[in-house]
């Protein structure tokens, strides 16, 4: 476990005596805290979605309009907003829990217990008959993953040395892809097998009771993610937590305010450049994302075609990506790989813009997920290396927090307009336009690398 320390601190980055070779980078991914954290990224991939992504096309093909479709995506604001909480997580002990399984697993069981709920709720609503439940059992599926995921990211972080984060940060993607694969591919399968069989030729007709099982289904698929909580070990903070001040007052300004300025005073003037790289590093990625689902129902594509190309091919594609990125972070140095996944990401943007020419095509679309879900597990991998070497252990779970939301926070308030985008310009201007998001993005990574080594 790393120190707290009094300068700006860097990602580690290798150099010409210590490099390790190709079999040891490898290697670490056989580790039990590596692999742990390839279930933990199950449960934390879940959710996410189940709110986002698969809930688009239950609810287009359920006849609601993209322009409603767009605005429920700031359902996933509550992602951009879990710094607010996020003390409370690193601070307070929950009755019971905190005795029983630590504080950073305790409130790892708390939140699946709530995801698992939420997603009850949001299998039992129907979006026809108003979307008022729906979106309510959504926003707390939302608030609980958030909370998971501020737990589980200090986890990863006071679990394993800081060398280590990249190989744990890719075993988390690959954990999280699966859940994903799970989420997008499992749920369009499993509602396709529930709905009632149609006569040939007949218009296709919304069933929310096949929507109804899926979701349970996803429900129990928590269960696995429990279990892991209860089994792993519990991390020691002994050398991360300072003690407790005495009164409220002071306790609400170490576990709140002392988190923040601890970063103002490590990085200074850098602080306000890493920030602004955060805040827009996943642009291009977010915002095209809420569109995606909607694009593929309005092109014409199936169910089965959507879960078999960009949930189940796509998300092993991310997968590659993801370790790609963990090993090459860990040969070359992260700012590298962090530069290389953001052109990727953007330039593969304008793949989709001419997907959008093609209609109905297969083939086009299988190139064009193969190419954008490698750039995304690539970036992704890199990202949360780069945000782990931020941290100070001593506020983990707030400062991996306050960083995490910002980079979510600007794309999916965006986001939210991206469905009337879509009715006003079409989806290839659309495409087009996040990827030209990424120009900016391209600058602040050249800006903070050169930062970093001239300091």
């Amino acid at each position: 476990m790393s120190t707290p320390l009094s300068e700006p601190q860097a990602p580690a980055q290798p150099d010409a005596t210590n490099k390790p070779g190709w079999l040891a980078a490898w290697r670490i991914y056989l580790e039990p805290a590596t692999l742990r954290m390839l279930a933990l990224g199950f449960a934390a991939g879940l959710p996410l979605l189940l709110v986002l992504g698969t809930l688009s096309f239950r609810l287009r093909e359920a006849g609601i309009d993209r322009a409603t479709i767009g605005y429920l995506s700031w359902i996933g604001l509550a992602y951009g907003f879990k710094w607010v909480w996020s003390p409370l997580v690193d601070r307070l002990p929950l009755p019971g829990l905190t005795r029983w399984l630590g504080q950073r697993r305790g409130w790892l069981l708390l939140a699946q217990l709530g995801v698992a709920g939420g997603l009850i709720g949001m299998a039992l609503a129907d979006p026809r008959q108003g979307l008022h439940a729906v979106a309510s059992f959504a926003v707390l599926v939302a608030f609980a993953s958030a909370t998971q995921d501020i737990a589980l990211d200090a986890y990863r972080i006071e679990s394993a040395s800081t060398e280590r984060q990249a190989a744990l940060a890719a075993a988390y993607q690959a954990g999280y892809r699966l859940a994903m694969i799970w989420a997008g591919a499992g749920v369009l399968w499993l509602a396709a097998r529930a709905e009632m069989v149609t006569l040939p030729g007949a218009t296709p007709v919304y069933q929310n009771a096949a929507w109804t099982t899926a979701y349970l289904v996803m429900a129990a698929s928590m269960l696995p993610g429990m279990l892991t909580v209860l089994l792993s070990p519990a991390v020691s903070r002994a050398t991360a937590t300072p003690p407790a001040a005495p009164g409220p007052l002071a306790w609400l300004r170490d576990a709140i305010v002392e988190p923040f300025l601890d970063f103002l005073r490590r990085y200074r003037w850098q602080a306000v450049l890493i920030l602004a790289l955060i805040a827009i590093y996943r642009v291009s990625d977010l915002i095209m994302g809420i569109m995606a689902n909607p694009f593929y129902v309005d092109m014409g594509y199936s169910k089965d075609e959507v879960a078999a190309i960009t949930k189940i091919y796509g998300l092993m594609m991310t997968l590659a990506g993801s370790f790609l990125g963990g090993a090459l972070a860990l040969r070359l140095g992260v700012m590298r790989v962090l530069m290389l996944g953001a052109l990727l990401s953007a330039a593969t943007n304008l793949l989709f813009a001419w997907l959008s020419t093609r209609g109905h095509d297969v083939t086009a679309l299988i190139y064009v997920i193969s190419a954008d879900n490698l750039a995304s597990g690539l970036a992704s991998a890199a990202f949360i290396a780069y945000l782990s070497g931020l941290i100070n252990v001593t506020y983990s779970a707030t400062q991996y927090a306050l960083f995490s939301s910002m980079y979510a926070l600007a794309p999916k308030f965006v986001a939210g307009f991206s469905g009337e985008f879509v009715d006003a310009w079409g989806y290839g201007t659309f495409f087009t336009s996040t990827a030209l998001l990424g120009v900016p993005v391209l600058v602040l990574v050249a800006l903070a690398a050169r930062a970093q080594r001239r300091d």
